[in-house]
């Protein structure tokens, strides 16, 4: 485990329940060569440079999430798209170290296929935000106003799938309309849902 970075111990030390099962996949991951490192606030195991895989803990579960999941062959039929707006990644759940032992060898299959998916320089073609649904509350202010429907525009594209995803997430129309009104002014101030 020569590749084992010292400054992500402190969150195998703090994975409360799941310690034991994220302890088992950064031996694992480590195992396939990668290298470790701390983005995100979670261990981050990359292939010279890249991004290949993360380990990261929730209360129901704890996951392996594949950088390019979306590309690998789900031979073993674990791999899990997170939510519907999740292009690329994938993960593989767990809940409790067993599961993660008795996984081993299927683990370090998709990581190697990982791994060549990176070296051959293969990336998940991404939706553009045009190909995102515009919920209609949002849309009809925006047809009548020709100033956020500019500013809106103007946003960075990520910026824009953002909003979009936050408007329609709201399963009744007078929430969506509320989440529209709450965020014209910041719309139209050139900013993102988060800034």
């Amino acid at each position: 485990m020569n590749n084992m970075n010292p400054e992500v111990d402190w969150y195998f030390d703090k994975a409360g329940q799941w310690q034991a099962a994220t302890e088992q996949l950064r031996n694992i991951v480590l195992d396939c060569g990668l290298t470790e490192a701390l983005k995100w606030g979670c261990p981050c195991y990359t292939h010279q440079g890249a991004n290949i895989v993360l380990i990261h803990v929730f209360k129901e579960y704890c996951a392996l999430l594949l950088f390019k999941g979306a590309l690998l062959a789900d031979t073993h039929g674990i791999l899990v798209q997170q939510t519907e707006n999740v292009q690329s990644a994938r993960q593989i759940r767990f809940t409790d170290v067993k599961e993660v032992v008795a996984q081993q060898s299927a683990l370090k299959t998709y990581i190697y296929q990982a791994i060549a998916v990176e070296e051959a320089g293969l990336s998940v073609p991404m939706k553009k935000t045009e190909d995102f649904a515009v919920p209609e509350e949002f849309q009809q202010r925006l047809d009548h106003s020709p100033a956020l429907k500019e500013a809106f525009g103007a946003l960075t594209p990520g910026r824009q799938r953002a909003y979009l995803f936050h408007f329609a997430q709201a399963k009744q129309s007078r929430t969506r309309a509320a989440r529209v009104e709450k965020y014209i002014p910041k719309i139209l101030a050139g900013k993102g849902l988060d800034d």
